[in-house]
Parts: C-alpha cells; structure tokens; sequence
C-alpha cells in the first residue's frame, strides 16, 4: 500500500466473534496493526503500549484496530489478560495482510510487524514496519495523527 490509497476493504471476525467491516471505519482516523502473534514478547510490549497510549489516540478520535492470524478464541485470551481497550481481529487466512503488502520476514517465517494510520475518508496517512521496534510502531501512529492536514 502507498501513502493516498484508500482503504481496502474487508470483514473479519474480532475477539468476540463479531464481524467488523471496513465501511465502519470510515468518518473517523484509525490505526490498524498487524502483528505475528499474541502472547509473545515483542507482541506483548506493542499490545500494551497500544494499550497505555489508549488515551491519545482516544481524544484523536482514532480507533486502534490490531490484526494476527490468531483465532478470535486466542485473542479473547490475549485481550483479557492484558486488559487491552480495541478490538483485535482474526486474519486466519492472512488475506488481509496480502491485501496490505504485508510480507512475512525472519526467513519467511514469521508475519512483519507493520503499522497504517487512515484519516476519516480512509485514506493512508503513514505506514511504518518494524520487526523490532515494537513500540515505536505506537509512536509512528501518534505522530502520524497529530501532523497538521
């Protein structure tokens, strides 16, 4: 995806079994966060600063959206024992993460770490990929949100 692309749309299952479509996220900024699985170290660190930054990206008027290959069941899990305030939802397939560009790495075994920020018409404002700088990825996305139209 390159910057000015639209939305690509979708609907998949969040934590809760609840379809989410992409037309919903529309009128407001969002930040979607693909990451390769929950409950691992740099997955972890990314989900609570997503969680700890909640705030900020509330008063923008952002949702925060994170997306893994995980089950809705695994999410739920995930969601609970780290308290986390979004939705994440359930790429099983990784048709979205085609859909995004977003390759695997680490020998292709692993899903990249990538980061999109739309504003309200949808549009791709900054996308950020990091493997390892799992919390810079919440800093990108602030940044991103706070830049003047």
């Amino acid at each position: 995806m390159n910057l000015g692309d639209p939305l690509p749309s979708f609907t998949l299952p969040d934590q809760d079994w609840n379809d989410l479509n992409s037309d919903q996220l529309l009128g407001h900024p969002c930040v979607l966060f693909f990451y390769p699985k929950d409950d691992t170290p740099g997955c972890v660190r990314q989900a609570c600063s997503f969680r700890d930054q909640f705030a900020i990206f509330q008063d923008k008027g952002a949702e925060v959206i994170g997306i893994s290959s995980d089950t809705p069941e695994v999410h739920r899990k995930f969601q609970e024992k780290y308290r986390l305030p979004y939705r994440l939802l359930s790429d099983k397939k990784g048709d979205l993460r085609k859909k995004f560009g977003v390759e695997a790495s680490l020998l292709g075994l692993l899903p990249r770490r990538s980061t999109f920020i739309f504003d309200e018409s949808g549009k791709l404002i900054h996308k950020f990929r990091s493997q390892l700088q799992a919390e810079k990825h919440i800093e990108e996305a602030i940044k991103a949100l706070t830049k003047p139209v």
